[in-house]
């Protein structure tokens, strides 16, 4: 049985495994009107890594309850676009941290104002201070354990869009809330999964349709180094909210700028 918690709601009880440990998940789902963008991907995701961490969920009552938002929230936003974001707990029970004998996990949604979206000539990004560090039984899982993220975004000045984090050996593995690609001359590079907090559902269709376009796309460390290579062609920031953003900027050195994978891959496509 699956408890969904709306804002109208009595509350997440005080005793929600996810309030307590971080024992979950969440999408952060990009709307237009009643309609989702990468909905099957965000679905398949969800469904996929509650697996991982062993919370029991039906794809169809998540994709049932993305279509209710949706109607609910055509009063509010009509046909604009707006931000629906689903938190997936393990629920209430178990003695600490042992796991319950049954699990009765909890479905908060919530919806927001889509946030302004980055210039489309570049963004300005710094390279955060706080490393990021991941389990590798939990890579790419997007789970409500974000601590690192948050200490992270407190480095913001006010001038950044995003900030980058790198690993304990120094190689450039994502933002704060974005994953990243760079583009050389004759292939891209992406940090593989293994080595993520968070394989974004915008990640996923970047590689879809760079490899569908034919495009060489290697899955690998990226060093700081890479980005002053004479082959640099450019530098992005991507999740599923804000689409693609190049970067034009990143502590003060200019980038260069490119326009091809907003080009190639356009998230707004997928609308269902």
């Amino acid at each position: 049985m699956l408890n969904i918690i709306h804002p109208d709601s009595a509350g997440v009880p005080a005793a929600d495994r996810g309030l307590a440990y971080g024992d979950g998940l969440f999408e952060t789902i990009r709307m237009r009107g009643r309609k989702a963008v990468l909905r099957s991907l965000h679905l398949d995701r969800m469904v996929a890594d509650a697996g991982r961490l062993g919370i029991p969920v039906r794809r169809d009552d998540l994709d049932a309850e993305i279509t209710r938002s949706g109607r609910e929230a055509a009063r509010r936003y009509g046909s604009d676009d707006w931000v629906l974001k689903l938190v997936l707990t393990r629920g209430v029970g178990g003695r600490g941290y042992r796991l319950p004998a049954e699990c009765e996990p909890s479905l908060i949604v919530t919806s927001s104002a889509m946030p302004a979206l980055p210039d489309p000539v570049g963004v300005v990004v710094a390279l955060a201070q706080f490393p990021l560090t991941v389990n590798p039984r939990l890579a790419g899982i997007k789970t409500l354990n974000r601590l690192e993220q948050v200490m992270a975004s407190s480095e913001f000045s006010g001038e950044e869009f995003e900030l980058i984090m790198a690993d304990t050996d120094g190689n450039l593995v994502e933002g704060t809330r974005t994953n990243l690609f760079v583009r050389l001359e004759n292939e891209w590079i992406t940090p593989p999964v293994q080595g993520l907090a968070v394989a974004g559902v915008m990640r996923q269709y970047a590689l879809k349709c760079l490899r569908a376009a034919g495009h060489k796309v290697r899955e690998q460390a990226i060093p700081p180094s890479l980005l002053s290579s004479p082959g640099l062609r450019g530098l992005y920031v991507l999740n599923s909210v804000i689409g693609v953003a190049p970067v034009r900027r990143m502590d003060g050195v200019d980038l260069p700028v490119d326009d091809g994978l907003e080009t190639i891959c356009d998230p707004l496509q997928t609308l269902e």
